[in-house]
């Protein structure tokens, strides 16, 4: 039998939310939470296989559909209250209890832990998570995103107390050493020790530094929008780029123009001493363009020259901004 060691990705998603009903199905730029974590996993070279821990009907069918197993939770496991590691203990057990005719396999060797609600995770991130495990340099490893910011907490009297820095000091960003929130994302974890301690931090920690632009946690539906805004400046995006492409020997499939290109095009030239037919202009463009064509300018040559047509204007790119600069840690505490 191969010694290779095994690693299983399980992604707890449970059908309860009281945030956003619904959240796990929730979708970002056309692909639902779970589907994205599943396909993330999936794309990890060092993932053996993707399991979706849940109680809901419909998070199986998507989990399925987006190629991972199934574990269905006990209703015991699927409260607010129930934590994540119980999920992910129940679902090591589920998966990798051996068989009788599995004498000889032991398990998954790295538990690879993802949340759905992280919707910008990156396969390669997890891949070397899961390598300082599996190489023995670490035992745990953590998603974190680097922070510059100023904590505060407020006393019981309703004062403000510095946390991480002295008030009386204000030093340059630059001459800061960075610190790192937990942003939830995901967590590798030595099997054999998360066995024992029942808890995913064990023996020696490491941090998985993800960029700060990505480490978003759908727990708000501002935090949905926010994930939605930002899903094509990450992923880039728009309707070419979601149509497949075409296999070898077909014909790429239509792309649908904008209207007031489709109307240009259907148009001819008008004859000379004839009107020009009317253009069908763009919803909400002005006065102007839409009479641009009945303009009596160059008549003459109208019959002869070639429609000269401007570009389009481009909208300016959004600004990249870390989408929260000051949040601490993204984590839920109770089993997502």
């Amino acid at each position: 039998m191969s010694s290779k060691p095994r690693v299983l990705a399980v992604i707890p998603a449970r059908a309860g939310s009281k945030g956003i009903p619904g959240k796990n199905l929730r979708q970002v730029a056309g692909r639902t939470l779970v589907a994205r974590a599943v396909a993330a996993a999936r794309a990890a070279e060092t993932v053996d296989e993707v399991v979706v821990s849940t109680d809901g009907d419909a998070i199986a069918a998507e989990a399925v559909a987006a190629g991972a197993r199934v574990v269905r939770r006990p209703a015991d496991l699927a409260g607010d209250e129930a934590s994540s590691e119980s999920a992910l203990l129940h679902a090591l057990e589920t998966v990798a209890t051996p068989g009788p005719e599995e004498a000889e396999h032991h398990g998954p060797e790295v538990l690879l832990f993802l949340q759905a609600t992280s919707p910008f995770i990156d396969s390669a991130d997890l891949d070397r998570a899961v390598g300082r495990v599996l190489e023995g340099a670490a035992d745990s490893v953590l998603a974190a995103a680097p922070s510059h910011a100023f904590l505060w907490r407020v006393a019981e009297d309703g004062s403000a107390i510095a946390v991480n820095h002295d008030a009386a000091t204000r030093p340059r960003r630059q001459d800061r050493a960075p610190e790192y929130r937990e942003t939830g994302a995901f967590y590798a974890v030595r099997v054999a020790a998360f066995r024992e301690a029942r808890h995913r931090f064990v023996g020696r920690v490491e941090l998985a530094v993800v960029p700060a632009s990505t480490a978003i946690d759908i727990d708000e539906p501002h935090d949905l929008a926010l994930a939605s805004a930002l899903a094509p400046l990450l992923e880039g995006g728009g309707a070419a780029a979601a149509q497949p492409a075409p296999r070898a020997g077909e014909r790429p499939a239509p792309t649908a123009a904008a209207p007031d290109a489709s109307a240009r095009s259907r148009t001819s030239t008008p004859r000379a001493g004839e009107k020009p037919a009317p253009t069908a202009a763009a919803p909400g463009a002005s006065a102007r363009s839409r009479t641009t064509a009945a303009a009596p300018t160059a008549t003459a040559s109208a019959a002869t020259s070639p429609t000269v047509t401007a570009p389009a204007p481009t909208a300016p790119e959004p600004a990249h901004t870390d989408p929260h600069p000051a949040r601490t840690s993204a984590a839920e505490n109770g089993a997502p």
